[in-house]
């Protein structure tokens, strides 16, 4: 265990749902000194009871957090989780800028493309900035570019109360420089969440790597928010199943039209999504609740790459379209 590895370390977690709960719970167990941005009844929760976390195998556990209803409250920080929704960040952005020091990482592990996708030189999308994500241009002005990390999740989790977090299956985290490379603060990060129980590798490539993970959530995302039904019913009724792999077909196109090696097959894809059975996407748990969905981050993002690149992805636009439509009338 290196230096860098053995001490506690300052982590904020931007968002205490699902995975930012997931992440707390990990970081505090192992010792870090965590503290959480949290609001209203989850707040109230972890201040009054902390954080209650279940993962396969373990039994409940109560975890204490420094829960604070402002970044203020934290100071500093020498790594910030941003597991926020897509749609709530520009509005918090500012308020983000008290968290960063002059060593701070910061690490944003949503779903869909994140503000900084193309801000990175050296490729046919470089200096775009995706008004989809972050229309003003707040996250980008309260985020330095320098200080971010990319990082992607692939874990299942929910949160079926306010300050209580199940981790159901996954747990695979990948992180990795916005430029490219293997730098030493990913390595020194990806050991450290590692070691937390959050099996972490950095990447040289985390563009290629958020991209992949896109193409399962343009699909799954917006039709199960059509279908009103779960992954395994989608890939195995015929039609749907040939519309799921159209909607991958275009969005592999668009990357690679952006200067990214994907070496996927769409049929082995879809038939490893299909074996995790009946999973339930984010954007219908979402939609089940009456919750926004984040459509702009995972649908509206790549078609203002794919605008720009001068590909015609017709079928991403009219599910986008009607998505929206399902998802307005949802959170009436």
């Amino acid at each position: 265990m290196d230096a860098f590895s053995q001490h506690a370390r300052r982590i904020g977690i931007v968002g205490a749902g699902a995975i930012g709960g997931h992440f707390a719970a990990r970081l505090a167990l192992a010792g870090h000194r965590v503290s959480v941005l949290a609001r209203g009844k989850t707040l109230e929760t972890l201040v009054a009871s902390g954080l209650r976390h279940t993962s396969p195998g373990e039994g409940p556990r109560t975890v204490s957090v420094n829960a604070c209803a402002s970044a203020a409250e934290m100071g500093p920080q020498d790594l910030v989780v941003i597991a926020l929704k897509s749609y709530a960040l520009p509005s918090l952005a500012a308020s983000l800028a008290s968290l960063v020091g002059p060593d701070t990482v910061v690490l944003p592990v949503g779903n869909g493309l994140p503000w900084w996708y193309c801000l990175a030189p050296g490729h046919p999308l470089a200096g775009m900035r995706l008004e989809s994500v972050d229309p003003h241009g707040a996250i980008e002005a309260a985020v330095p570019f320098e200080r971010v990390l990319g990082g992607t999740v692939m874990a299942s989790c929910s949160a079926p109360e306010p300050g209580v977090v199940l981790h159901h299956s996954g747990g695979r985290i990948t992180l990795g420089e916005p430029n490219g490379g293997v730098s030493d603060r990913a390595t020194d990060w990806a050991t450290v969440l590692t070691q937390a129980g959050l099996p972490t590798t950095a990447s040289d490539d985390i563009r290629r790597d958020l991209w992949i993970k896109l193409l399962g959530n343009v699909c799954s995302n917006p039709l199960s928010v059509l279908t009103q039904t779960t992954t395994d019913r989608m890939l195995d009724d015929p039609q749907t199943r040939v519309v799921y792999a159209e909607l991958m077909a275009e969005c592999l196109t668009i990357g690679r039209r952006a200067g990214l090696t994907l070496d996927i097959d769409v049929a082995q894809r879809m038939a490893q999504t299909r074996e995790l059975g009946a999973v339930k996407s984010s954007m219908l748990q979402d939609i089940e609740a009456g919750r926004a969905v984040e459509l702009d981050a995972i649908l509206a993002a790549p078609l203002a790459c794919a605008a720009t690149l001068g590909v015609d992805a017709g079928l991403m636009r009219t599910v986008l379209a009607l998505a929206s439509l399902r998802a307005t009338r949802a959170e009436r």
